[in-house]
This record gives C-alpha cells, structure tokens and sequence, in this order.
C-alpha cells in the first residue's frame, strides 16, 4: 500500500486508539517502509505509533526517518521516554541523532541515559564531521586470540542481538590492538577445539579514525567488505563502518560533486530539496551564476569588436551557436572524467602532463570527425546563400571547420587543466571546473573563431 493510501488509515486507527492494528502494522513492514508512512505524520502521532512496538523496533524505524523528523521528534517526548529511543537506536545512529541535537536538549537527555550509552556517544562524538571515526559504530563482535572456535561461537549467539553485524569477528589482544578477523564461515568450518590464532586472518584492511569518510567507504567499496575496522592512532580497534554507511557516504558525495559541478553553494543534503527555502536556494546559485555573468561580458566584447566582420559576412553568425556548443560539451566531458578520476584517487596532481596528453589525443580524434562533419553542415545549409564577391562557401565552410576542431581542442585541455590546477591549489576541482568551464571556453572560443575567420577569409 502506498503512503498517501496508508497515511488515512493510521489516521483512523489513531483516532479509534487501536493500538494493535498499529502495532501490527509496524511488526509487519520492513522498519524503512514504516519510517517512509511515518515520516508523513506529526511528532506526536508518531510517537503514539512507535510506543505500541519495543525498544528495539523503535530504534530500527527511527533510524530510518529522516534527520529533521527525528530532531523534531525529540522535543515531544519525555526524558524517559526519548532515553529509552535512543538505547534502542543503533550505537552510530543514536551518536548522529545525539549530535544534531541543540545544546539544551543533549544536556537533559544525557543523565538519563545509561553509563554505557553514555560513555558510547562521548566517543563516537568526539571525532570530527567528515571522518572516518564520526560514521563508525560500536556494535561489533571482538575475540581473544586464544579462544576456541567453539567459545568463539558461544561468544557470537550471546552478542548476535545487539551488534550490527557478525559475519566479521574482530580479533584483539588485551590492549584492544587489532591483530587479525575471522568470518562467520571461517568458524563455521573449524573444528571445534581449533584456536582462533590457529585459523585467524592477519592481513587486515582497515582505516584510521581520522581518515576521510569518503575514504573508508571507497575502501569497502574496492574490496568488496561487510565492514570496515576503524583503529587509532595506537592500532587499537575502536569501531568499524559498515558497508550501509558506506553507501550512505558515497551517495552523499556523489550529491555534493554533481551539486558543486552545477556551481550550487550550500550544505548538498540529500533528501533536503523540499524542505530548503526559496531564498536558500537563491543564494546557493547566486553567487557563481552572477559572477560569470559579470565575466561572461567579455563575451559581448569580443563580439562587439569583431562586428565589422559579421556584417560583411552574415553566414558566419548562422554557426557561432555550433561552435560554442560543441565547444562547451567537449569541455565538460573532460572535466568530468578528470574530475570524478581525482575523486577517485586515479590520478594526482602529478599526474598533469600525462592527463593533458591523454585529452589532447582524444581531442585531436574528436576535432578532425567534428570539423568534417561541420564543413558538411555548412555546404548542405547554406547551399544557394548569396555570398559577397570574393568569398566562396567552400572556403568559409573550410574556415568554420577549422575554427571548431580547434575549439574541441582548447575546450577538451581547458576541461582537464582547470581541475587539475584546481588539485594542485588545493581548492575543490569540482566547484572550479564546471561553473568558470563554460565561461572560459565561450570566450576562447570566439577568440578561435574570429581569429580563424580573419586569417583564412581576410574579413
């Protein structure tokens, strides 16, 4: 059934105070369903709902409602009440909530939470935004080198319930260092008596609390991983990130690249479109939209100065529109592979000539198939135009070919060149490379096809 179906029936059971038509209806769906019907309801109702179910299932629909829905559910309840959510809520889930929190409303939650709660989201707040550390959850399974495979299992039964995952078991010694895993199978398999040290793996994939997110999750995404150990500075295990959060992280930066390619400011939220004032979004666009208009005035310039040369010859103002164009989408194709290719950390800075050269390669091949089938353009449109004396179409098709196989060019190295020099200052490359792509390559671009106009046709 589908939210605006539903949404009247809850509504009804609401107000007929059926508790167990509504409990049903939360033990029934997958706890990401309710969230989506739930997220249509107000505060109170939705805690009216989420008191018929346990602790548990609480925590797991919480979860999944969206960020300003669970900020705005926690005022509405009472401190026992919210302190009993948030015990329920996963360890990295109930630390994000927690976070986004006002001061007052941190402060009179936090006595009523359990030592252990509290003293889970001291640590799991304290790492930065943006870092590994501050995506990373406490719920794993950790073990003794010298444990059986048996105790091992014992170990897992008894924490199955209250741990995100259990395919990874996280083997430590007794000052936390991590010194190797095993997987679910990897005990399934031993026998009974085998030492987990015996079997145990020793090359170990994992990041540091401080690294980037966006660089842990690409490391899930690489190897292929359940979970990801995070560890200190001293190599001790302090949490993992799940490979959920990992997709979570990298749709997130996906939202922001393809938000900063579009010269769009802001927080780059996703889910968050709706909910943005207008005026926000204004001045998320203003500022990049406004300053190139001011810079693409040059534009108007250049056309001015040469407008002695249109006049004696018109037909060249029919193909101006081609040439920007095909000029702006051979530019923006090679800024976006470039950009995306740093993003992924398949090229550096250092890696500039080799780029530049890789792009004026394939530049080459898309001017010489453009222009020719540019002068084709040409000779078919303007067949039977009236051409002043002492020009023939050929010639101008020649020229207008010419022109546009070296905009390709400049357009496709410009593409490359501004991320990478973005890189290299470290500035963002994708905030850089899109918004002033198309300015510069507009003004480049009438440079080249003026310039070649007047040394072929002599205008």
């Amino acid at each position: 059934m589908t939210k605006d179906l539903l949404v009247p029936t809850i509504r009804d059971h609401l107000a007929k105070n059926d508790i167990e038509a509504l409990r049903r209806l939360c033990e029934a769906e997958h706890p990401a369903s309710v969230a989506e019907w739930l997220s249509a309801l107000e505060p109170a109702e939705i805690w009216r709902i989420l008191r018929t179910v346990s602790p548990e299932l609480q925590g797991e629909i919480v979860s999944h409602i969206d960020e300003d829905t669970q900020q705005e559910l926690v005022p509405v309840l009472d401190v026992r009440d919210a302190a009993s959510l948030l015990t329920g809520m996963s360890s990295d889930n109930r630390a994000d909530l927690f976070r986004r929190l006002p001061e007052e409303q941190r402060e009179r939650l936090y006595p009523a939470l359990a030592k252990a709660e509290r003293e889970d989201i001291r640590k799991l707040t304290s790492y930065p935004l943006g870092t590994a550390g501050s995506i990373m959850t406490s719920d794993y399974v950790s073990l003794q080198r010298d444990m059986t495979a048996s105790q091992a299992m014992q170990q897992i039964r008894l924490e199955a319930t209250q741990k995100d995952t259990i395919y990874y078991a996280y083997v430590v010694d007794d000052a936390r260092t991590l010194i190797g895993f095993v997987s679910l199978k990897d005990l399934i398999l031993a026998r009974p008596g085998e030492r987990i040290e015996d079997f145990m793996h020793r090359e170990i994939i994992c990041a540091h609390a401080g690294d980037d997110q966006e660089d842990a999750a690409r490391k899930i995404e690489k190897f292929d991983l359940i979970a990801l150990p995070v560890i200190n500075g001293g190599d001790a295990l302090v949490g993992i990130i799940t490979h959920d959060d990992a997709i979570d992280v990298i749709m997130q930066e996906q939202q922001e690249d393809l938000e900063k390619l579009m010269a769009i400011r802001g927080s780059h939220q996703a889910g968050t479109y709706l909910k943005t004032s207008s005026w926000v979004h204004f001045k998320n666009r203003m500022f990049w939209v406004v300053g190139l208009a001011a810079l693409g005035l040059l534009s108007g310039i250049i056309i001015h100065g040469f407008e002695g040369s249109l006049m004696s010859l018109m037909v060249l103002a029919l193909y101006m529109p081609m040439v920007a164009d095909t000029g702006g989408n051979t530019g923006s194709q090679s800024s976006t592979v470039v950009v995306r290719a740093l993003a992924l950390g398949e090229i550096k800075t250092g890696d500039a000539m080799r780029v530049l050269f890789k792009e004026l390669q394939v530049s080459l091949l898309l001017g010489v198939v453009l222009a020719v089938l540019s002068f084709g353009k040409v000779m078919f449109l303007s067949h039977g135009t009236v051409i002043p004396d002492g020009f023939s179409l050929w010639k101008i098709g020649a020229a207008i070919a010419l022109a546009l196989g070296l905009q390709v060019v400049t357009a496709t190295l410009i593409g490359a060149l501004l991320p990478m020099g973005a890189a290299k200052l470290r500035l963002d490359p994708a905030v850089v490379a899109s918004p002033a792509l198309t300015t510069v390559v507009d003004i480049s671009g009438l440079l080249i096809y003026f310039g070649t106009a007047k040394m072929l046709l002599g205008i």
